[in-house]
């Protein structure tokens, strides 16, 4: 009789080149799992068959009940700091790294459990998870995914048969995440905090031969390491602005080495402009707010920086904090010329020229002033600019100051020869009109609890597709209702 095929074919080189940076753990039994949620393109890519994992064999799995043939189910231990306090030992307090898969475009990626039940790690918390911020992480990942920006993904959702107390009492569930990896600045924290450089360096040579192979022969690989994580921070948290995404928490252990967006807890997009904007019931200072994202990842890269000065320059510590300090002064610069180049796109702007920061930070500082829709305004904007129709203006309640601004913007397009005939189908191919806004997300998350999942999956094939309109949506592209907030979410531990 021939074997079936395994159902995942894992190779799995954490397990088995980073031994002591990690607990072999398993899943907890559950009583009825049942897959509610399931992502056959991101399946498709994986090179897996939907149709085997979406019986009672894949919800079980996904529920980390059973671990499928060559899976090696471990929680990771990291470090970090977290609002500014650094936390010596973390670590997947709720999470098992399954396995590792390479996809069909050759690329190695985690699948990673999330809710799973208690691990070595879990600080005296339950381990598991519930429906809403396991669904709110799947919406979110999945939106932000379509918008272009680099973020795990989701692959499965599944409900556990149990009751789960959060807040009141709720349906446990467990998602199933895909990364690039699942490597932390607060990963190397761990091992840098206890003086432990063999392992920093050990670790730093596996990511360099997972995310940079190209640096592995570099004689000054660790500092071009640093060099990549900063510009790969730098153009996410770039993407994330733009868009007007508040990640919540960007605490170092929530800070990818591949310079994916991971951990969607206290997450948001924002609805009127303001830099101001936190959506974390955990964040009372404002530290995390949407308009400091770009100064807490410098932070959070310094912290990398200094867990890797030991190899920088292994005998000459001031001269690696040097050269460290000079790789971390570049991320205003990179992070200013991508995030500048998205706005001119963003404007219908396809030249640079003078006077176009003061262009758009004049254009924020309205928006930020009267409260206008960000998302909204630019789909407006593209309006404006082909059909000499001022849907825009309506955004404002003073109009004539965005009026003046507005005739400011129109002659630098004048200026650059800008055909306004394709203008708004440019504008619209990088201003989204569909994003997972707050209270549509919300009243999605509301119905699962209660079993009913048809608004999330309407949601996630809206978002799918962000930049297209849809006749019979018009609903979704609009702010928030007047009573609804102020908005608050919550890290779902």
């Amino acid at each position: 009789m021939t074997a079936n095929p395994p159902l995942f074919h894992f190779d799995n080189s954490y397990a088995r080149e980073l031994e002591g940076f990690y607990v072999a753990w398993e899943g907890a039994q559950v009583p009825s799992p049942k897959l509610v949620l399931f992502n056959n393109r991101l399946a498709a890519e994986l090179g897996l068959n939907s149709d085997e994992l979406m019986g009672a064999e894949g919800a079980a799995i996904f529920a980390g009940t059973n671990s499928p043939e060559g899976a090696s189910p471990l929680a990771q231990v990291y470090a970090g700091h977290q609002f500014g306090g650094f936390s010596p030992q973390l670590g997947d307090g709720r999470a098992l790294l399954l396995g590792e898969l390479v996809d069909r475009e050759g690329i190695r990626r985690d699948i990673q459990l999330k809710g799973s039940g208690p691990t070595p790690f879990s600080r005296g918390g339950d381990g598991k998870a519930v429906i809403g911020p396991v669904l709110r992480e799947y919406i979110m990942g999945e939106a932000m995914h379509a918008l272009g920006i680099p973020t795990t993904r989701a692959l499965a959702a599944v409900t556990t048969g149990e009751t789960i107390f959060r807040d009141g009492p709720k349906p446990g569930a467990v998602l199933t995440r895909v990364a690039a990896s699942h490597l932390r600045v607060g990963t190397f924290q761990f091992f840098a905090a206890r003086g432990e450089t063999d392992k920093v360096r050990q670790l730093a040579d596996y990511a360099i031969s997972r995310h940079d192979p190209d640096l592995m022969d570099a004689e000054d690989k660790y500092l071009n390491l640093f060099r990549r994580v900063v510009e790969r921070q730098a153009h996410l948290i770039a993407h994330w602005v733009l868009v007007g995404f508040v990640h919540g928490v960007m605490n170092t252990d929530n800070t990818t080495i591949s310079g994916e967006t991971i951990d969607y807890g206290p997450c948001a997009f924002i609805d009127a402009y303001d830099p101001a904007a936190v959506f974390s019931s955990i964040d009372h200072g404002g530290r995390y707010a949407f308009g400091r994202q770009p100064v807490i990842a410098q932070w959070n890269l310094a912290r990398l920086a200094e867990a890797l000065l030991a190899l920088i320059e292994p005998d000459d510590l001031d001269k690696a904090v040097t050269l460290a300090a000079d790789e971390l002064a570049r991320f205003p610069e990179i992070y200013g010329q991508f995030w500048l180049s998205g706005m001119r796109s963003k404007l219908g702007l396809s030249k640079e020229a003078e006077g176009d920061q003061d262009l758009i930070e004049d254009l924020l500082n309205l928006m930020k002033d009267q409260a206008v829709d960000y998302t909204l305004f630019f789909r407006r904007l593209a309006e404006t600019a082909e059909e000499n129709e001022d849907e825009a203006a309506a955004l404002f309640e003073n109009t004539g100051a965005f009026v003046s601004w507005r005739d400011r913007w129109l002659n630098r397009l004048q200026s650059e020869g800008t055909d306004t005939a394709g203008l708004k189908d440019r504008m619209n191919a990088v201003n989204p009109i569909y994003i997972a806004r707050n209270h549509m997300v919300e009243e999605a998350l509301s119905e699962a609890e209660d079993g009913n999942y048809d608004q999330v999956e309407r949601l996630l094939d809206l978002l799918s597709k962000p930049y297209e309109e849809r006749p019979g949506f018009e609903a979704y592209a609009l702010s928030a209702p007047e009573d609804f907030g102020p908005y608050q979410t919550f890290c779902g531990t």
